[in-house]
């Protein structure tokens, strides 16, 4: 049976774009969707209802995805899910949470493991008084091709992780299950990404030659009082990831 298709809820950020967190938000929960979902989605109005938004910034933010080959628009009929959507052109990051969320969403994920870890030496500076975090190692499938296209660890706070379902980790991303799982509220997320060499670990989960280029990301999850409660450090396959950051005037 095929279930309804429904929208991840939004709150919306006053100091970005209403169109780009929408596009953002709607696009991660189609690439979020489970197996049986509708491919029809709501009506333009219904959906401006459902983000609180007018129906000009609801039609920008289809018109985004429909430009990216997510959704498709048909006068009279309505708008559809593309069967094949996924991840297509670099996204503009513009500080939305939703968009570091789309950013990882679509991909299948494996949980390599978890458990308790000493404190990293590099990433001491981030979790001061503690001598263990929890670490989470996941690898993630490109949808279409079946073949390993990044994987991650991510080192999260022990009082966090006590209250994390490694299972949530599965269908989610970590941004995702931090929010909405655990109910972090989260302030802000600091990005760093550069190139990198693959090490033995990388080469072998990813199907990459050892020493080639990889990108290598770096995120950094505070809460609302400023903790660090996760940091993920993740191995893209330089073959297929690039990143662009767009800075737009007010």
């Amino acid at each position: 049976m095929t279930s309804s298709f429904a929208p991840d809820s939004l709150v919306l950020n006053r100091k970005l774009p209403l169109w780009y967190q929408v596009s953002q938000s709607l696009r991660a929960s189609i690439l979020g969707r489970t197996p049986d979902a509708s491919l029809r989605l709501p009506t333009e109005e219904q959906l401006a209802a459902h983000y609180r938004v007018s129906v000009l910034t609801m039609r920008q933010a289809l018109k985004e995805l429909e430009e990216e080959g997510l959704i498709s628009r048909h006068r009279r009929r309505g708008t559809f899910i593309e069967p094949g959507a996924r991840r297509g052109a670099p996204r503009r990051l513009l500080g939305s949470i939703d968009a570091i969320v789309a950013q990882q969403s679509g991909e299948r994920t494996t949980v390599l493991g978890h458990g308790p870890e000493p404190v990293p030496g590099e990433l001491s500076e981030y979790f001061p008084g503690l001598t263990e975090i929890v670490a989470y190692r996941r690898l993630r499938w490109d949808g279409e091709s079946g073949e390993p296209s990044n994987w991650a660890e991510n080192a999260v706070r022990p009082d966090i992780a006590a209250r994390l379902d490694p299972a949530d980790l599965e269908r989610w991303p970590m941004t995702k299950a931090l929010r909405d799982g655990v109910g972090v509220r989260i302030s802000r997320i600091t990005d760093t990404v550069e190139a990198r060499l693959a090490d033995p670990r990388t080469a072998e989960l990813l199907k990459v030659p050892l020493l080639s280029p990889i990108l290598h990301y770096t995120g950094v999850t505070y809460d609302r009082d400023g903790q660090v409660v996760d940091v993920a450090r993740i191995r893209y396959r330089g073959d297929r990831f690039s990143f662009s950051v767009t800075v737009e005037a007010e």
